[in-house]
């Protein structure tokens, strides 16, 4: 018996109080047609309501469009989600205590779908310790009407872990590519896997339903079986969807690179081989610096903003083939995008899901963590995840954060209309940033500097003008820019007072210079 059926009649499914799951990757592979039909139920019949949305990624555009399509009054009671970043909607009626809210790590959740099907009752991990999420702190809870407690700190065999309590999930709504009338699955023109088969199994081995939309519908048997990626005996309907609410991200239709069925050639569009710098800004001097960390063959992940343009220095730099780019989403190798298609890679070498990904990143596959800092304070903590009534929440920037072997921190030393200039070696720095990111104490801790120094991990903290290390007195300043003042510039714009060290250094400078920055000397 085929399980297509019309929209109307799969999401007739969900009942009030749900605890709906949903696929894909901010705004990539998005069920956008199942969730607007969704939305356009509830907002005719008033059901499904009170609903609870357990959602790893920010589903959505900031345009509405995602996650954003059931941010009507009564119909989200709480939501269980490692970022809002796409969708500010449903981050406002959270900072508004309209909706119970937990941020969770990306890689928690994803790892929490898993053991929800094993039948488990939570998953035990290190990530989150010392952050947020950890219930000596906020427990991961997001505003004052949330009040269970959905983690627990335990210790097994005199070591300290978060347990992180199953949530069944009654309805997964997810999607594909081509589906067979039996219900398998395959992705063979998605981006990504993202974590749809952990949400899957999480749902039919809760007595709950599967939901998946896809693209276009074969007959049965006609598929490989190696292709299929949701098994049909986990899937109680398929949906036809339009092209028009089926595109492969929120930003294109189609790219044939994304899903690996071309390789765009050296030198092509979407290749950062083809890139080059030429405006000596703050974010290429920063960049250059970051990359000065690295090591011969260094898998990596390259968190947005400053570090995307670390590929674009080390081609320059001569040093590309010494770096394997990964994305948390589940690509590895090639050029990880940018923008709202974050996540997707072109010519990468692999891809899994985002649930595997994260078992390499836990378990301490990567090498470098290249990721942004919008708050930094004197004991190396940082924050990138609450910023008053700015709720972006964490991603996956803590499992990354906590298990690389290194970490380098990048972003400028203030910001709000800071103005550089840079040449023949020296940095001046022409107007001051209105606000300082180097605070007595940030807001939330996102990355916490005592559990690093707890496990010995390496951290950097790269600006423009100056060079942080975490060492076991917390934050000390190791290397300061040609051309600036060390007090007037660096420590007097400082709200927290780091150690300074005594063998303080002058940043390099080449990092200053128009020229692309020769860095085949900093691999070892």
């Amino acid at each position: 018996m085929t399980v297509l059926q019309p929209r109307d009649a799969a999401i007739g499914r969900i009942e009030d109080g749900d605890t709906i799951g949903v696929g894909g990757f901010v705004a990539v592979g998005i069920p956008e047609y199942l969730l607007e039909g969704l939305g356009e139920r509830y907002a005719e019949t008033g059901s499904p309501g009170d609903l609870t949305l357990y959602h790893p990624a920010a589903e959505g555009d900031r345009q509405g469009r995602g996650i954003s399509h059931l941010v009507q009054d009564g119909m989200i009671e709480r939501t269980i989600a490692s970022h809002w970043g796409f969708t500010p909607d449903l981050m406002e009626r959270i900072v508004e205590n309209e909706v119970e809210a937990y941020n969770f790590p990306f890689g928690a959740m994803d790892h929490l779908l898993r053991d929800t099907a094993a039948g488990k009752p939570g998953t035990f991990t290190h990530v989150g310790l010392g952050t947020f999420v950890d219930p000596r702190q906020d427990g991961g809870k997001a505003n004052d009407v949330t009040n269970e407690d959905l983690v627990d700190l335990v210790t097994v065999d005199g070591e300290e872990y978060l347990f992180y309590e199953s949530v069944p999930i009654d309805v997964a709504i997810l999607r594909g590519t081509t589906a067979d009338e039996n219900g398998n699955v395959t992705m063979e023109r998605e981006a990504l896997e993202s974590n749809v088969l952990a949400m899957a199994q999480a749902a039919h081995n809760s007595d709950g339903t599967v939901l998946v939309q896809v693209e276009r519908i074969t007959e049965t048997g006609t598929l490989d079986p190696t292709d299929v990626v949701i098994p049909g005996v986990l899937v109680d309907a398929v949906v036809e969807a339009p092209a028009s609410h089926h595109p492969q991200t929120y930003a294109e239709p189609y790219n044939p690179a994304y899903s690996g069925e071309i390789r765009p050639p050296a030198g092509g569009a979407g290749d950062s081989d083809n890139d080059s710098v030429d405006d000596l800004d703050e974010r290429t001097i920063i960049a250059r610096r970051a990359a000065m960390e690295l090591s011969a063959d260094s898998v990596i992940n390259l968190g947005v903003g400053v570090p995307e343009r670390i590929p674009e220095v080390a081609t320059a730099g001569g040093i590309a083939d010494e770096i394997t780019q990964t994305v948390e989403s589940g690509p590895i190798g090639g050029s990880a995008s940018g923008g709202i298609s974050f996540g997707t890679a072109s010519g990468h070498e692999a891809r899994v899901s985002s649930t595997q990904q994260f078992d390499f990143y836990d378990g301490g596959g990567l090498d470098y963590g290249f990721l942004g800092m919008a708050q930094v304070d004197g004991d190396g903590n940082i924050n990138v995840s609450r910023f008053g009534s700015q709720l972006p929440g964490c991603g996956g920037f803590i499992n990354i954060t906590q298990n690389a072997n290194q970490v380098v921190f990048c972003g400028t030393l203030t910001t709000g209309g800071l103005e550089i200039s840079a040449g023949d070696g020296e940095l001046s720095i022409e107007r001051e940033g209105d606000q300082p990111k180097f605070l007595e104490a940030v807001e939330q801790i996102t990355f916490s500097g005592e559990y690093a120094r707890e496990i010995d991990q390496s951290i950097v903290y790269v600006t423009e003008r100056a060079v942080f290390e975490l060492r076991e007195d917390g934050l000390t300043l190791v290397e300061v820019a040609p051309g600036v003042d060390r007090e007037a510039d660096v420590l007097d714009r400082l709200e927290c007072t780091p150690v300074v060290a005594d063998d303080i250094a002058e940043m390099d400078p080449r990092l200053f210079r128009a020229e692309p920055m020769d860095l085949t000397d900093a691999i070892e």
